[in-house]
């Protein structure tokens, strides 16, 4: 990819940034936030929706994605991160939340950004076959193509 500055064309060096997005996958984004806080909230969303299993993956320092494993309805996607965010008093989700409901869809970050490396499961709970196994196929997949192509580029 090739960009234009003053008159001069640069390869780009941007990264492509991967992440899994649909609408039946309830996706928590938390930043700046402590581990404990993020598995009450994990917990806590997981009892009161009735949203079975859930992964806790931490993307970076004090930073952490939240998938669970029961699917939903785009609506309830969203009442389900809203309450949590509200509740949480957590900025970083409230702004996330927003950003999902503009856009219709949630994600979550799969491969690494800029310095921060592809999130790692940190935490597992209960039944993870639904959501949870499509999540996780789906980032196998995307490992393995990063991982084709990055040996490609080193040839």
């Amino acid at each position: 990819m090739a960009s234009k500055v003053s008159g001069l064309t640069e390869k780009s060096k941007a990264e492509p940034i991967l992440g899994f997005t649909n609408t039946e996958t309830v996706k928590l984004d938390f930043d700046n936030t402590s581990f404990q806080a993020v598995k009450y909230w994990a917990w806590r969303a997981k009892r009161h929706f009735k949203l079975g299993g859930f992964l806790i993956l931490k993307s970076s320092e004090k930073c952490y994605h939240v998938i669970f494993d029961r699917r939903v309805s785009w609506s309830q996607n969203v009442r389900v991160v809203a309450w949590v965010a509200l509740l949480s008093h957590c900025q970083g989700l409230q702004k996330y939340c927003l950003m999902q409901c503009i856009k219709r869809s949630s994600t979550v970050r799969i491969s690494g950004k800029k310095e921060k490396p592809s999130p790692r499961i940190v935490y597992r709970f209960d039944k993870q076959d639904k959501q949870i196994r499509d999540f996780l196929r789906f980032r196998r997949a995307v490992k393995e193509i990063g991982a084709k192509l990055q040996n490609n580029r080193e040839l």
